[in-house]
């Protein structure tokens, strides 16, 4: 069943279900960016905080398109609400500074609501959307970790310096409550067509294979893998590499270019050509990036092109889901396949890349990443024939 394409964006609501996806993109950040301050809270962890962060996205890998279905069987609205009220309840028991194994314990719980989120939002986003405004609609979607990751550096380690670290727990449960009611006041429901009952692990299994078989289904999420592969190891091994006096700049400006350049020139070329083709534009201008870089280490212009180009596969990899699939149940288990690839490759990215530089020095990094790069666009056109074929 498909969803009726609205002939006018329902720009209030897109920008309140963006809104909760600053929300669940704080559910990474808050602990992110006071990493360097939990053994003050919890001094007897040691490593165990390592697990602080990766929790959340473990929830991911694991059940990423599971999640699809999920979303799918309580109907998109209400697994969103759910999820938020879920999220605040979290964030509220971590601002009381509960003890190591139940923080722990909320963060994994944390990861479904997380995964819910970044499954149900984007779907109803394309389907507020006009055919037109949809690129523009998930590009500004595609921009939420970025735009959270900087609110949380410039507004959230202000207040943790003032109040301590369970004041941005507390802050960010407060977030998650207002956006629950005001999109359980604001949102419809959008209806999804049948769906199918919940597999058993055996039928969990063949639900995987199905959906990666699926040129359509599989698509955004084969190219979501390579981008986030890249991306955050890039920010986070490429600053040894860079100029003392340059790298605070470049490493705060490459994001941010990244999401600015989304959010214009992957706006315009996706408005003239297919959301597939705006990616395999900006695999092969990353990949020829990386080989630059290994000509020129460090240097800055080819960095800031290397996040420029990065940024065009950002925005259209969500374009892509609703592109490729017009129904909303398909558009769910696509998204849930993009969180599931997206959790992997964000999980091992920084540990490969970084064992790679490790043993090889930048040029190896930087070949590895020019080779994965041509990797996603080669996974896309490779796809783009299996449809075709279809």
């Amino acid at each position: 069943m498909t969803h009726a394409v609205p002939s006018v964006t329902d720009w209030p609501r897109v920008l309140l279900l963006w809104g909760a996806g600053l929300g669940a993109a704080a559910q990474y950040g808050k602990v992110s960016v006071i990493f360097d301050r939990l053994p003050a809270l919890y001094p007897e962890a040691g490593a165990l905080l390592g697990w602080a962060v990766s929790l959340v996205g473990g929830v991911g890998i694991v059940l990423g398109i599971t999640a699809g279905i999920v979303v799918a069987r309580l109907t998109l609205r209400r697994a969103l609400i759910w999820a938020l009220w879920l999220g605040a309840a979290m964030s509220l028991l971590q601002g009381l500074a509960p003890p190591l194994w139940l923080f722990l314990a909320s963060r994994l719980v944390e990861g479904a609501s997380h995964l819910a989120i970044v499954v149900a939002a984007p779907t109803l986003i394309a389907s507020l959307s006009a055919e037109r405004d949809r690129g523009l609609t998930l590009t500004l979607w595609g921009t939420f970790f970025g735009v959270a990751f900087a609110i949380l550096s410039w507004a959230g380690l202000p207040l943790v310096d003032r109040a301590g670290a369970p004041a941005l727990f507390l802050a960010h449960a407060l977030f998650m409550s207002a956006a629950a009611l005001a999109l359980s006041r604001s949102l419809p429901e959008v209806p999804t067509g049948p769906v199918p009952p919940l597999p058993g692990l055996g039928a969990l299994a063949r639900q995987h294979l199905a959906i990666y078989r699926s040129p359509r289904l599989s698509a955004p999420a084969a190219g979501w893998l390579f981008y986030t592969f890249c991306f955050v190891s890039l920010l986070t091994l490429l600053p040894p590499y860079l100029d003392p006096g340059q790298r605070a700049f470049l490493i705060g400006a490459m994001p941010l270019l990244s999401i600015a350049t989304s959010m214009t020139l992957g706006v315009w070329m996706l408005r003239r050509m297919s959301s597939i083709a705006v990616i395999q534009i900006g695999f092969l201008a990353s990949a020829a990036c990386a080989l630059a870089l290994l000509a020129l280490p460090g240097s800055p212009a080819i960095c800031l092109a290397f996040a420029a180009a990065l940024g065009l596969v950002q925005g259209a990899s969500f374009a892509a889901v609703p592109d490729l699939n017009p129904g909303a149940q398909d558009r769910a288990l696509a998204n849930g396949a993009m969180a599931q690839t997206g959790n992997i490759g964000n999980t091992l990215g920084t540990p490969v890349l970084f064992a790679l530089a490790s043993l090889g020095g930048h040029g190896v990094m930087m070949a590895t990443l020019c080779a994965l790069l041509l990797a996603g666009a080669a996974a896309h056109w490779g796809l783009h024939l299996a449809r075709r074929a279809a």
